[in-house]
């Protein structure tokens, strides 16, 4: 029997998925931390000279992150603009521009 879903209840479940997989990680990873600290001896404070100019670990991830976001943005507009320009050449337009050789659309 054909299953007939909607694309975005595909996506729906796929992000449901993945979110239940980085859940599960993170609890592995809480236990494992967990673990390791039990385990291991508390180490001395080490001073590293400039420790306190190089950014944090969230820092990182977030600026990483912004970035990412704006240029997924931008190869969104991209790909719309793609789209905008090539639609006269789609099937139905009947209002399609002239040529650029001066003959007119057919």
């Amino acid at each position: 029997m054909v299953e007939s879903r909607t694309l975005g209840q595909v996506q729906e479940e796929i992000l449901n998925t993945v979110r239940k997989s980085q859940a599960a990680v993170i609890d592995a990873l809480q236990t494992w931390t967990a673990t390791v600290r039990s385990i291991t001896p508390e180490l001395p404070d080490v001073n590293v000279p400039f420790a306190d100019k190089l950014p944090k670990p969230q820092e990182l991830v977030a600026t990483a992150y912004n970035f990412a976001e704006q240029l997924l943005a931008s190869q969104r507009k991209f790909a719309e603009d793609v789209l905008q320009a090539t639609a006269p050449l789609l099937p139905g337009k009947e209002d399609a521009p002239a040529r650029k050789n001066g003959s007119a659309a057919k």
